[in-house]
């Protein structure tokens, strides 16, 4: 292992994390207070600024970041971005050293997973394909359900960093399958917080208590996570960005063109991807994606 793994962990990795957004920052943060030695890149100062202060090392470049790392954990908004960072001189696979484990974290498409996966064998490095579900708060309370694809003997080595992050942690096949869970997931996530959304005009429409109607909805076979997670959200029309429309708009796209090419129909995931896209285009792309009420408010004639 490094030299830089912490002294009271001697057999803990040293971690290079590479995206420190919404999500990244927490979970880096929850891989430091679980004893690992965690070297950060980010292109905004003040989320280095953040990382060093919970105890992390920030660099002043990926090469940097990853060049002492055992592992390397990414975690960026899409597929342009992975491979802005994995690929080229001054990326990943030019700068960790063989036999580094990279475990992206990132939602992108299953090829570009695959790809990637295909490029690093070349370098000696190993990929792990490794989204996550669960949202910002998910990654605070370090909750998080993550579904990988990759190999046996890498995903066990992975396992104790994943239990810093995590709670339901699955290898669901080879490389891109985290990604196509990953998508199965965002259809579902979107197709439910529609749902809330319309059950929520409907019923303030209707002159019931809100806050008591969702309640009792959460007691029975209508309950969700996406309803726990999300009720504030609704009775509050506070949309503080956890997940952004913008990053949902983009994991529709991702699982609509990933059935079209399996040969699955998704007739219910595609007018909910639609009515993603037109909220986003509404200018409500940085959003909370519980923000899919004010699409049905606007529906229903309200003046946003």
């Amino acid at each position: 292992m490094s030299k830089h793994a912490d002294s009271a962990h001697p057999t803990r990795p040293a971690v290079a994390w590479i995206g420190l957004g919404i999500m990244g920052s927490p979970m880096s943060e929850n891989l430091i207070k679980a004893g690992y030695d965690v070297t950060g890149f980010t292109l905004e100062q003040d989320k280095l600024d953040r990382l060093t202060a919970a105890g992390g090392t920030a660099a002043g470049s990926i090469a940097e970041a990853v060049r002492d790392a055992d592992v390397v954990i990414t975690m960026v908004p899409a597929s342009p971005q992975v491979e802005a960072i994995a690929y080229g001189p001054d990326g990943i696979l030019e700068n960790a050293r063989a036999g580094t484990l990279l475990i992206d974290m990132s939602s992108i498409t299953p090829q570009t997973s695959v790809d990637l996966a295909k490029a690093a064998v070349e370098k000696g490095i190993r990929v792990l394909d490794a989204p996550v579900s669960g949202g910002e708060a998910g990654a605070i309370e370090a909750v998080l359900s993550i579904m990988v694809g990759g190999g046996q003997s890498d995903f066990e080595e992975a396992e104790p960093i994943f239990d810093a992050l995590g709670r339901t942690i699955v290898l669901c096949g080879p490389h891109g399958s985290g990604q196509t869970v990953k998508a199965a997931n965002q259809l579902i996530v979107a197709v439910n917080i529609q749902a809330c959304a319309e059950a929520v005009v409907f019923l303030e429409k209707s002159g019931v208590d809100l806050a008591a109607a969702l309640d009792v909805l959460n007691g029975g076979l209508a309950g969700s996570t996406v309803l726990t997670r999300k009720k504030d959200n609704f009775l509050n029309r506070d949309f503080k960005p956890g997940f952004r429309i913008d990053l949902h708009h983009k994991d529709m796209g991702i699982v609509t063109d990933a059935a079209r090419n399996v040969g699955a129909a998704l007739p219910v995931g595609a007018v909910v991807a639609q009515l993603v896209a037109s909220l986003r285009a509404q200018g409500d792309g940085g959003l909370d994606h519980s923000a899919l009420l004010r699409s049905v408010e606007r529906l229903s004639g309200a003046q946003l």
